[in-house]
């Protein structure tokens, strides 16, 4: 483990250098007011003046190290318990002091994932209220800035500061996560809490990868493509179009229009707008499409002559950009300004082409903002305006296209490398995960899962704590059994946690709201990510055995007795035979910690479910009242 922080430590030290002048600071997730944690070796790491000892004293604790030649230094405090009374954390070197005032010991959290970690507090239940009691000097929060970087970086995209629960910090937080505080504080407020948000809306959980984890997932080219894109975007792009090309080709009878434009069917825009609002085009009726965007420019010979910049604007969601049939950009990111280099090789004295092939996965598609900011500028300065009068062809394409490494939402490791790697050496209690539904109908999620936890704890420590959120209920109520995306991923959820020795997970598939993808009852989901940060997880199904012509499904974690409420059978239960189409309702009975599941007639079961379904609806319970999460298990005999 010091053998990966030492050569992180290397790695931002070429990334971020610090002025040889300056005193010594730590990373930048550190500061006033911040909550240190209880019971483990404070690591602290930070920079300055390059060599000599820097010292860092915390109450009656005190360490040293020696600093490297660029000013990098890690030094760990021993471990302290639990303490409410601010206290002083001073660095010194030969260049001076740097004091770290109000700082408390106790339990930190980072809480990370997409938009329903990211929901605040403002849009959950019961809001005005619990922002009027929201005060507590005891709970500290960090937010952290949404940004994304080709390689791990020593500071945030903005400056973060630690801040005491008010009705105002609390406001724009994660509610999932400070409902989590308020219930591990209790009643006695004993411990002092440090919560940590993190989180993107729309994230896919290969972007919150640390570069091992992205290395043990999608090999070392990946790492290499990120590395030469943040030398030289341009280049990357050439190292990653082959790729596109061949996934268009596939999909649209072998047709290239970035070499041949007149293949498409072109036509003016009827204005420049998102194509949402493209009345009588069908985009205006569904959106979500691939559609090429067409404009001409003209160059002097003399501009021609050397390397110009196409800036386009921000386009909803993705886009390819070529100049002349060469791709000059990718981006995706639907507010995003997107810059390309173009190279002289690119241009030609008179007419030049521009073609965006754009994708639009949700919502709004097309021209984020107004005409002004789509322009070429020539070598000599000269910007030439790209204007309003665009034209664009539709085509029958409807997939997404290929994703490159440094993509926004979906690029490996980029989120991870802007939002986490900053935090440093942080010990922490644990990480609240809640994050799927992006990665919803893709494989292997409980991998994903497997790299995340490996590269918190690599960073956190080994006794960080793993809470995830089992995605909660959205989509269409079914009266028949069928597949799920949303299932699978929560069954590979399951998998994941039972798999770690160190992690529960919490459901949230009885929380939720079918017609509202982000549910807003993340008050009860907070309590529940407490109870499992304390021990108290899920009931968890353990086998399931065929034997005298009936299913026995086990489970550890029961409190008391299983329990159907509002009825007298679990609802959701199904059993399957091993040919695709063939799974069907049963009626099962509870048995203390026990499904029994007599088998029908004339069936080979091969296969138990439970709650298989994207908005599943369940009563299953242990005698606390804690749901049973959806599973699927096979059935030994």
């Amino acid at each position: 483990m010091r053998l990966f922080y030492k050569r992180l430590a290397a790695t931002l030290a070429i990334i971020a250098p610090v002025s040889a002048a300056a005193a010594p600071e730590l990373g930048a997730g550190y500061g006033d007011s911040m909550v240190l944690q209880q019971g483990q070796p404070i690591t602290l790491s930070g920079q300055g003046q390059a060599g000599g000892k820097v010292t860092a004293r915390l109450g009656e604790a005190a360490a040293s190290a020696v600093k490297d030649e660029a000013g990098n230094f890690t030094l760990t405090l021993p471990p302290l318990p639990a303490n409410a009374a601010p206290q002083t954390l001073t660095l010194t070197d030969e260049s001076g002091t740097k004091t770290y005032a109000d700082i408390l010991i106790g339990d930190v959290f980072l809480c990370a994932g997409q938009s329903n970690m990211e929901l605040p507090v403002t849009r959950a239940l019961d809001a005005d209220t619990q922002l009027r009691l929201a005060a507590d000097d005891g709970i500290r929060l960090l937010m952290v800035p949404k940004a994304t970087a080709a390689l791990p970086q020593t500071r945030f995209a903005a400056p973060v500061s630690w801040k005491s629960a008010t009705s105002d910090s609390v406001a724009n937080f994660s509610a999932a996560c400070f409902y989590m505080a308020k219930a591990l504080r209790g009643k006695d407020a004993a411990t002092p809490i440090g919560l940590i948000h993190s989180n993107w809306g729309g994230s896919a959980a290969r972007a919150w990868l640390d570069r091992e984890g992205v290395r043990a997932l999608h090999g070392a080219a990946a790492l290499d493509q990120l590395a030469l894109y943040a030398r030289d975007p341009y280049a990357a792009t050439q190292a990653f179009v082959p790729k596109w090309f061949d996934w268009w080709r596939e999909r649209d009878g072998g047709r290239e229009p970035w070499r041949n434009p007149q293949s498409l069917d072109w036509k003016p825009i009827p204005r420049f707008s998102f194509w949402n609002e493209w009345t009588g085009t069908g985009l205006d009726r569904n959106p979500v499409a691939n559609v090429w965007l067409r404009q001409t420019f003209t160059l002097s010979p003399e501009q021609a002559k050397g390397e110009g910049q196409l800036a386009i604007g921000a386009i909803d969601d993705l886009d390819l950009t070529f100049v002349n049939g060469a791709a000059v950009g990718y981006t995706f990111g639907w507010g995003v300004e997107r810059t390309y280099r173009v190279p002289a090789k690119h241009l030609k004295a008179g007419e030049n082409t521009v073609l965006i092939a754009a994708n639009n996965a949700w919502d709004n598609g097309g021209f984020f903002a107004g005409p002004e900011r789509l322009h070429f500028t020539a070598a000599d300065g000269t910007r030439i305006p790209l204007g309003a009068d665009w034209k664009y062809a539709t085509t029958p394409v409807a997939d997404v296209p290929p994703r490159a490494p440094w993509d926004a939402n979906a690029g490996v490791g980029v989120m991870h490398n802007a939002m986490i790697a900053p935090l440093s050496l942080m010990p922490l209690a644990g990480v609240a995960w809640y994050q799927g539904e992006s990665d919803a109908g893709q494989p292997a999620y409980d991998r994903k899962l497997e790299a995340l936890f490996a590269g918190w704890r690599r960073q956190f420590g080994p006794q960080a704590r793993m809470l995830v959120v089992q995605l909660a209920d959205f989509g269409e109520r079914r009266s028949a059994p069928g597949e799920s995306g949303w299932a699978q991923l929560r069954d590979e959820q399951r998998r994941a946690v039972a798999a770690d020795g160190n992690a529960a997970l919490v459901t949230a598939f009885d929380l939720g709201e079918p017609t509202d993808i982000h549910p807003a009852n993340k008050n009860d989901l907070g309590k529940r990510l407490a109870q499992a940060f304390n021990g108290r997880s899920l009931p968890m199904p353990q086998r399931a055995v065929l034997a005298g012509g009936q299913v026995t499904v086990s489970f550890s974690g029961i409190a008391g007795a299983l329990q159907a409420q509002g009825g007298a059978y679990p609802l959701g239960v199904e059993l399957c035979e091993i040919a695709p189409g063939t799974c069907r309702f049963v009626l099962a009975r509870l048995d203390g910690s026990r499904i029994v599941i007599p088998v029908p007639e004339g069936m080979a079961p091969t296969r138990v479910r439970y709650a298989w379904a994207d908005a599943p609806v369940v009563n299953l319970v242990d005698g606390d009242g804690m749901p049973v999460p959806g599973f699927g298990l096979d059935i030994a005999r």
